[in-house]
């Protein structure tokens, strides 16, 4: 089965959360990091993964995106620190 994931990035002073849905994360935090995640990410410089969740259900996923895209900043915060407190960049190791 496939896996979805629904993850939020950020920059190095962490000013924007950007929150995107993906079935290849790898090759979506690579298009991030080297300035191909589209405008928005491409301004604001976010190029650090601090947060995702994977599932094997395409509309949990898309319906997870749509959840904390509609949530508050502090929301976004509090699932980042639940599963990474002190903000690494959970992609630095691939």
């Amino acid at each position: 089965s496939r896996s979805y994931y629904v993850y939020i990035m950020t920059d190095s002073s962490h000013n924007t959360l950007y929150t995107g849905v993906t079935n290849d994360l790898l090759r979506r935090v690579w298009q991030h990091k080297n300035g191909m995640g589209g405008e928005f990410t491409k301004r604001y410089k976010v190029k650090l993964l601090v947060f995702f969740v994977e599932t094997d259900d395409v509309y949990a996923a898309i319906a997870e995106e749509k959840r904390i895209k509609g949530g508050s900043r502090a929301g976004k915060i509090k699932l980042i620190e639940q599963q990474n407190p002190e903000w690494r960049d959970l992609s630095a190791d691939w």
